[in-house]
Order: structure tokens, then sequence, then C-alpha cells
């Protein structure tokens, strides 16, 4: 048989009105719950109030988009360099190992092709044989016959005294995958890679997965002790500045130069290029600008996440979430679960490679490569209302090489007899990108064209201002705070 619960009940007791309530009594304890039921109404109210004001508060949320080596990585660290100034010179120091990195692999890339043509003397300057000249847009000069380089005992010596370099970038690879927390079997400890557009086999080129954390300050993030790493750190600063007359008459060697330009490779248009600042690099107490880290390359796969809350500007105290996403062909499929709720797509276009072909696929330009990209995002029904941002990005280097005399019209054939200058050449890509976005979009919307060299920190931080306010403007406006 059961029993009463109400007569029990602890709290049925406690809320119970006196057993000899008078009537002023009553009306007193009525008037006191009908306020604390106002208050707790308030209380219910704010409460929505600030969960709503949190939703409108997310972070923005932006996307670099581009293809391999377009200049994402770079943008991303002007970005946090520009806002973020007190996180990122907390971590400046540790990218020392990456410059010298990138300085060592620098001299190993030009060893190991002085190593083939010495071997191979009778080598003419011929383009690649795997590469078909019926792309529409694309033509290649007839191929020339030359004469072999006359390397000699000299280079034989520079090549000996020098290969201390290859085990170090071994050792600078061993040590910032590990500190990432890759395998120390890493089967990307291999020669460094060779430019985009140079003849001649691509090798793979070192890289570190995004989820890790290889600068972090933190011991317990790292799978090296701390006293091998100083160690380490002392070794490589030993070992390079004592190289540093020999890498230098390396780099400066007329038939180096000359063999260079035969295999049509342009040492200082490869990211990560050290070789003019070695005099700098090479001293034992280098530490690394904020130039440098801007321009230093570290190959990450997969998608780079990060949060900036911002110390300036028009969005001082709003945090923006910031998603470099690979633009490889095989990483090209993680693109799109990033694009529910984005606010706002910056895409980098390096215009300077319309006579350059993709590394995953030399039959392929990269510049029609970027505009076929470029066509697919302004398509994607899922980005209608994202606001789009294009860099033409690579400026510097294209000024660079139509001064070499590149001629556009010889590789895109639409191009014509117009001026082959900078402002010409630019003028035309960037009304090539208007028009496929125009013909595109599901929805009438504008975008804004930035000509871009974004390893210039001081000019880009300027493009970055104009970007922000656009895309903080656009982002109060979805989320109807304005």
């Amino acid at each position: 048989m059961g029993r009463s619960l109400d007569a029990e009940d602890p709290l049925t007791l406690a809320i119970a009105p006196p057993p000899n309530e008078t009537v002023e009594e009553r009306e007193r304890r009525l008037r006191d719950e009908e306020e604390a039921r106002k208050v707790s109404d308030r209380i219910d109210e704010q409460i929505k109030a600030e969960r709503a004001a949190l939703k409108k508060k997310r972070p923005v949320k932006v996307l670099l988009l581009g293809q391999s080596e377009s200049g994402k990585s770079t943008t991303l660290k002007n970005f946090r360099l520009t806002y973020s100034a007190d996180a990122w010179a907390e971590e400046r120091a540790s990218w020392r190992a990456v410059v010298q990195l990138n300085l060592v692999r620098n001299v190993n890339m030009i060893l190991d092709m002085v190593a083939e043509e010495m071997s191979a003397p009778s080598r003419s300057a011929q383009p690649d044989s795997d590469v078909s000249d019926d792309e529409d847009a694309v033509a290649s000069p007839a191929a020339v016959t030359e004469p072999p380089l006359r390397f000699t005992n000299r280079h034989a010596l520079l090549r000996l005294q020098l290969a201390p370099l290859s085990r170090l970038q071994k050792d600078l690879e061993y040590v910032i995958g590990a500190a990432s927390g890759e395998p120390a079997s890493l089967n990307n400890l291999e020669g460094p890679v060779l430019p985009v557009g140079a003849r001649g086999r691509h090798k793979q080129e070192f890289f570190i997965r995004s989820h890790k954390s290889w600068n972090s300050q933190g011991e317990a993030d790292s799978t090296i002790p701390r006293k091998y790493k100083e160690a380490q750190a002392r070794e490589t600063k030993e070992i390079i500045a004592s190289c540093a007359e020999d890498m230098s008459a390396i780099w400066e060697d007329p038939i180096v130069q000359e063999m260079l330009a035969r295999r049509r490779i342009n040492m200082e248009a490869t990211p990560g290029f050290f070789l003019n600042d070695l005099d700098r690099i090479a001293a034992r107490d280098y530490q690394p600008s904020d130039d440098d880290v801007v321009r230093a390359r570290l190959r990450t796969l997969g998608v780079q996440e990060y949060n900036i809350r911002f110390e300036t500007g028009p969005a001082a105290g709003s945090e923006w979430c910031l998603y470099d996403v690979g633009g490889s062909r095989t990483q090209r499929h993680a693109w799109f679960p990033y694009f529910d709720d984005c606010d706002a797509i910056i895409f980098l276009a390096p215009i300077n490679c319309f006579d350059e072909r993709l590394t995953e696929d030399r039959h392929v330009n990269r510049l029609e490569d970027s505009f076929m990209l470029w066509k697919a995002i302004c398509s994607s029904k899922l980005l209608a209302k994202t606001q789009m941002v294009l860099f033409l990005n690579k400026c510097d280097l294209l000024e660079q090489k139509l001064r070499a005399g590149v001629k556009v019209s010889e590789y895109v054939r639409s191009y014509g007899d117009r001026a082959n200058d900078v402002q010409t050449v630019s003028k035309y890509f960037a009304q090539h990108f208007k028009e496929i976005f125009r013909r595109n979009s599901p929805e009438p919307r504008q975008f804004k064209v930035h000509m871009t060299s974004v390893i210039d920190t001081r000019a880009t931080a300027v493009t970055l201002g104009i970007v922000e306010e656009g895309i903080l403007r656009a982002y109060l406006e979805r989320v109807d705070l304005i």
C-alpha cells in the first residue's frame, strides 16, 4: 500500500504555509512569492539574452584558400603579426631553426644539382619531356642545346667542404619534426624540393602535421630533451658559421649561376630563400626578425587553425578563427567541411606563375589551375552569402619575371600584343578573375581585389587593415548587430 509523498516530502513541508497563518501574513507571503517570481523571471530573461549575445559574438570565421605555395601560410603569419603581436613575439625565437633549415636547404639544393651536372657533363637545356604543349592558354619556348658547363676542382672542393650541411639538414628536420610529435622514422627526411617550373625531378619536401605544436615552448610538447635541443642549437650555429664563406662562394659562383639559368630555376623566387641574408643568419647570435619568420617556409599538411584575439584596429577585442587549408590537389577535398558558417574567404592567386605548371600534375598550368579553383569557389551555393576577398599575390615576383624578359603572350595566347609590364598584366589577370566571379556567383554580390606581395609585411599590414574593416562590417550585418 503506497504512502502519501506530499505529507512527508521535505520540499512540500518547507514551502507549505504556516498552520496558524493570519490573513495579513498570507497577503505578505503571497506578495513576497510574487516578487521572487518576478526576480526569477528577470534572471531567466537575462540568461536567454546572454546566450543570444554569445551566439552573436562567435568568432569571425575566415578561410584562406588557394593552390599550394600561393601564400596562404604567409598571409596567416601577417594576420598574427599585425593583430596579435604579443603571442607572435612569444614564439618568434622558435622559428630560428626553421630559418636555418631553409638556408641549409637552399645550399643543399644547389649542391645536389652541381653533383648531377658533374656526373653528366653533356647535359643540355631541354624542357620537361612529360609536358605537352596542347593547352589552349599555354605555349613553351623551343628547346635549346648548350655546351656543357665547365666545373673545376674548386667546385669539387666546395662540395666536400659543405658536406656537413647534408647531415645538418636531416638533424634540423628531425628536431623540428620530433618537437611536433612526429615519429622518428620520417619518410619525409628527403632532399629539398625543386622550385615549380624548374627542370628536373621534384623531391618530397619535409613537412609536419598541422595538428602538431612544433613551436611550443613547453617541454611536455616535445619528445626531445631540452639539453639535446640546446646542444643541437649550438652545433647548428657553429656549422653554419664555419661554412658561411663556402656557402657564399657556391651561391655566387658564375658557373653555378649559369647552371641555375639553364635549368630555369630562380632561387630568389623559391619559398624560404635566405641565401642573400647569409651573413646575418650565419652570425652565432642570430635571432630571427619578423620579416624572417614571415618568409620562412615550413610545409604543413592538413588544416592549420589559429584563434586570434585582435589587439588593435576596428576589430580590437573580437576573436577571429582563421583556417589555412592545404592547397595541393590531394588536400582540396578537406575544404568543404569548413564552408559551413564561413564569414569570409581570402583567396590567394599567385599571378607570377603564368609560365609554371603544377608540381602534382606537370600538364596543368598553375594560373589556369587558379582560375578553375576560383570558379569552383565562386559557384558554390554553400558560399553564396560569404564575403569574397581576392589577393592577386606575388606581384613582386611577377615584376622580376617581366623585367627578366619573360613574355606573357608566349604562355597566355589570349594576352595578345598588350604591353608586357606589371600594371597591364595584373590588370588583365584581375579582369579575368572578376569575370569568372560575375558569371558564376549564385547571387549578385561585391568582392574586393588586392594586388599583394605578402612577404612585404608593411604593405600587407595596410591591405589587411582594409580587409579587416570589410570583413568585420559584413560579419556584424550577418549577426544583425548593425
